[in-house]
This record gives structure tokens, C-alpha cells and sequence, in this order.
């Protein structure tokens, strides 16, 4: 059993506290908590008014006239994406995606640069975020903000009435955000559980564009269904202050909001790797493999009374997912996270022209890139400069050898950065339990390899190690747990099997 110990003091954490442990976990994890003093200096130099001129740029189609909207957390600045929708005939819509042009900023091999693809992602912990790029940058100059012009990359999406993309392109554009919204108030008035946020009243014709792009997210994901699409559903844990003061975790569940930006998104991202594909260029695929463990899922199914094929399926997946949540819906979230754990995880892969793509198992996806965000994801800013260099028939952003090592890096880091982000996560939760050590709960086995043996518990949300009874788990069974240490300062909490 490891060692006890509680907040420094025998404090109530706060977020000092905390924000201590991130940073000692970022460097850790080979992730840089701060700007080198050349980053900041240059971004130092950047003028709301040179993000005017990259908006004016010649060769950028204007189309800021259109009712472009973005929808985020409620607390998010740093705006990657903008949409908006144009019904056309026989049921079909037209739905624009602009992407924030970061690399208008940003170039390549500069300081910020440099940390960036040091990173590879923001870092999203409960007590700080650790933002890719300067906020001056990715909160000011190149969010899409409301009532500002940017530049974007644009993808265009004709999608058909059965949800079938049907023609698409790409290109650079001027456009300007009409209307800042957030998930949770546009879900519950999409939902039918609260008002329309005063956003969307307040301009003319937001109401209409929201419906319509809500409409066309559900053929697009009724679509991705039809081929084998996973429905999954995982909860991550809000850490909720007063003032300073962790008070609790609370698990943030989908909402239909978020999911009209996941499928929108997903859409775009398709049509980004097939855009580069058709022009020849290399590409950064994110893909998910076929599952190697997959006769633990197989055995999972068994263990629930369900049939699953001895060959990795996902539309076969998708149908027992699928019955289980009907059939227990409750505990559907506990079978996701055993099913995403067993699946492993995603990576990035270099694609080349003319080369049978990987794919994405859990989407049903042969063409899958990241695209959509790259004022927090790097690769995303890598495609960026691979979509210019498409678009300009220029020589290419990145050589082979090049991509080769950023995709095995940012695989990496990511892995890194979700490792801090738990991290942290564990030392809000032992904090939380700190005064529960002996009470026993029911807990769910997440992981079960050589480096240990991890249980997940619902109240509050918290994963620790199952220190004593390992003997015979594995992921997906169900144990009744005893709390028998808490480590705040590591993140550790330890349990015993009861």
C-alpha cells in the first residue's frame, strides 16, 4: 500500500494547491507549463490590426456576411470553429465549416511554433489550463470572437437528405462570428428544457440556422450509425471551486449541442483527408486501429448474455452497444468506459497519396484527419499548412521524414497530456475522499495490465488502484471496493477489495 498523506497542512485544498501538482506533472511528462520568453515576445508584437490585414488578405473569398455561429464551453475564449447552414433543394443542406486560420499568425518554425509542437495540445487540468499557444493569441487574435473579421480555412459540405455527403471543397475565406454561444443553453432549448439563450434571440435568423444545422448533424450521425459508428458514452469529472476551494467533481455528461459539433466536425474532418488525398498530399490521419483485444470485448458481450463475432466488427459492436443501452441504461456509461479501454487508444499516422488508409474504427471512418481546432491541437495546425500548401500547389509544409516523427510525437504528448489531466483529476478526488478512507463502494475495473489493476468509482467521480484483490479482475467486472488510503500529493487513492 502506498503512503498516506493529505493537503499540505491539513488544509482544504485550494487551487494553488493544485495548480502546484499540475505543473510539477507537466514537466514530468516532457510538457513545458510556460512560454519561453522569445514566444512571448513575438506574440508581444501581434496587433489585433495584423489579424485584420490576414482577414483582408487577397485571394480570400468574403463571407462574413453569413450568419456564422460558434458553440463551446460556457467559459471557452479560444474559438476554433464557426458553422452555418443554407437548406437547398429536395432536403439537402449546404453547411460551411470555418476553421480558425492560426497559421496566418503562426509560422512555422517560429518561437511559438516551437512550443507548440513541443506540446502538441493544451493541457486542460482542474486547477489550470496550460494553453498551446499565448492567449493573446488563442483567446484574442486568432479566435473566431464575435463581431471581429478573421481569417479561416473553410470546408464546404453538401449533404444530401440521407445524410450522404454528396459534393464538398475546401478553401480559404474572411468571416466573422455572429453569434457566441454555449452547449449547455443551446441543449436544453434544442432539447425543449429551457429558453432560447439571448444570443440567439438577439440576432435575426440564428434561431433558424441552429435548427437547420441541428437537423443536418443528426442525418450526417444517423449516417455514420448506418456503417458501423460506436455509440459511446463516457463522463469526465468539472472540478466545481468556491472561491479557492475544491468543493466537488462533478461528471459532465453530451448534450445535443455538443453533439451537433462533434458530427459536424467529424464531417469536416473527413472531408479535410480526402481534400489532401485528391490533391496528392501527405496527410496526418488520426485513426483507431482494429481492436487486438478484442476477444475480451467478445468475452465482455458473454458475460452480459450477448453474442459478439470472433472478428473485430463494428457494426456488430455497435448493435450490442446499442441493446445494452436500452436494456440498461444506467449502467451504460460503466460498459463505454470497459469498451474504450479494451478498443485502445487513437494515434496519429502519416498517409500516404494512394495508400489504403487505417481508418477509424470507432467511427466507422476510412478518411479521418484532424482538422478543426488548431488553437489547441497541433496537428490540426499541421493539416492547416498541408491544406495551403494543397491550396497553392506550393512545395510541401512538411517533409515525409517530418510528419513520420510529429505523428509519433504528438501521439505521445497526448498520451502525456491525459495523463496529467488524470493526474490532477486523482489528487481533486483523494482530497475529496480523504475523509472516507474505510468506507466501501461499488466500483467498476477499468484497467489490468502489468502496471496494475484500476477501479473506477461513481460518488465522487474517482479512479484509483485496487491494491489488494487483484487476483482474477479484469476490465469490465463489477467489485465491492473498501477506500483504504488517499495520497494527495501523488493523486493516489488506493483501494482494497472488500
Amino acid at each position: 500500500m502506498r503512503e498516506n498523506a493529505g493537503p499540505p497542512d491539513g488544509r482544504h485544498s485550494s487551487k494553488l494547491d493544485l495548480r502546484g501538482i499540475a505543473r510539477r506533472a507537466m514537466t514530468e511528462r516532457s510538457l513545458l507549463p510556460d512560454f519561453t520568453g522569445a514566444a512571448m515576445q513575438q506574440v508581444a508584437r501581434l496587433t489585433e490590426v495584423v489579424a485584420e490585414a490576414a482577414a483582408a488578405a487577397t485571394g480570400l473569398r468574403d463571407l462574413r456576411d453569413r450568419l456564422w455561429v460558434s458553440i463551446d464551453n460556457d467559459d471557452s475564449l479560444d474559438l476554433d470553429q464557426l458553422s452555418v447552414a443554407e437548406p437547398l433543394a429536395a432536403g439537402a443542406v449546404k453547411v460551411y465549416v470555418a476553421i480558425a486560420d492560426v497559421d496566418a499568425l503562426v509560422a512555422k518554425g517560429s518561437a511559438v511554433d516551437d512550443h507548440a509542437r513541443a506540446n502538441t495540445t493544451s493541457v486542460y487540468t482542474a486547477a489550470q489550463i496550460f494553453p498551446m499557444l499565448p492567449e493573446k493569441l488563442s483567446t484574442d487574435l486568432t479566435s473566431l470572437r464575435q463581431d471581429v473579421d478573421r481569417a479561416a480555412i473553410v470546408i464546404e459540405l453538401t449533404v444530401a437528405s440521407d445524410g450522404v455527403i454528396s459534393d464538398s471543397d475546401v478553401y480559404r475565406a474572411a468571416v466573422r462570428n455572429r453569434a457566441k454561444l454555449a452547449y449547455n443553453g443551446v441543449a436544453a432549448w434544442l432539447e425543449g428544457t429551457g429558453p432560447a439563450p439571448a444570443p440567439v434571440t438577439a440576432v435575426k435568423g440564428v434561431d433558424e440556422q441552429l435548427r437547420i444545422q441541428d437537423r443536418v448533424a443528426q442525418l450526417l450521425r444517423a449516417r455514420r450509425l448506418e456503417h458501423g459508428a460506436l455509440t459511446l458514452e463516457t463522463v469526465e469529472a468539472r472540478a466545481v471551486f468556491d472561491h479557492e476551494t475544491l468543493t466537488d467533481l462533478v461528471p459532465e455528461r453530451r448534450n445535443r449541442a455538443k453533439d451537433l459539433i462533434e458530427d459536424l466536425m467529424i464531417a469536416a474532418n473527413g472531408v479535410t483527408a480526402r481534400f489532401l488525398e485528391a490533391r496528392k498530399i501527405p496527410s496526418l490521419r488520426r485513426v483507431l486501429r482494429s481492436p487486438e483485444r478484442w476477444a475480451k470485448i467478445v468475452e465482455l458481450a458473454a458475460s452480459l448474455g450477448e453474442r459478439l463475432p470472433p472478428e473485430p466488427s463494428n457494426a456488430a459492436l455497435e448493435a450490442f452497444l446499442k441493446h445494452r443501452c436500452a436494456a440498461d441504461p444506467e449502467r451504460f456509461v460503466d460498459l463505454s468506459v470497459s469498451v474504450v479501454k479494451l478498443l485502445g487508444r487513437g494515434e496519429y499516422a502519416v498517409e500516404q497519396p494512394g495508400q489504403t488508409p487505417i481508418g477509424h474504427f470507432a467511427l466507422a471512418l476510412r478518411d479521418y484527419t484532424h482538422s478543426t481546432a488548431p488553437n489547441r491541437r497541433f496537428p490540426d495546425l499541421i493539416t492547416q499548412r498541408l491544406i495551403k500548401c494543397a491550396l497553392a500547389n506550393d512545395k510541401r509544409a512538411y517533409s515525409n521524414g517530418e510528419l513520420g516523427a510529429l505523428a509519433s510525437h504528438c501521439t505521445e504528448q497526448e498520451d502525456n497530456a491525459t495523463k496529467v489531466e488524470r493526474t490532477v483529476r486523482k489528487s481533486a478526488a483523494a482530497l475529496l475522499l480523504s475523509s472516507h478512507v474505510g468506507e466501501t463502494f461499488e466500483a467498476l475495473v477499468t484497467g489490468a495490465n502489468s502496471k496494475g489493476t484500476w477501479v473506477r468509482i461513481a460518488h465522487p467521480a474517482a479512479e484509483g488502484m485496487l491494491v489488494r484483490g487483484t487476483e482474477g479482475v479484469d476490465v469490465g467486472d463489477k467489485l465491492q471496493v473498501k477506500l483504504v488510503s488517499t495520497n494527495f500529493v501523488r493523486g493516489f487513492i488506493d483501494f482494497a477489495r472488500a
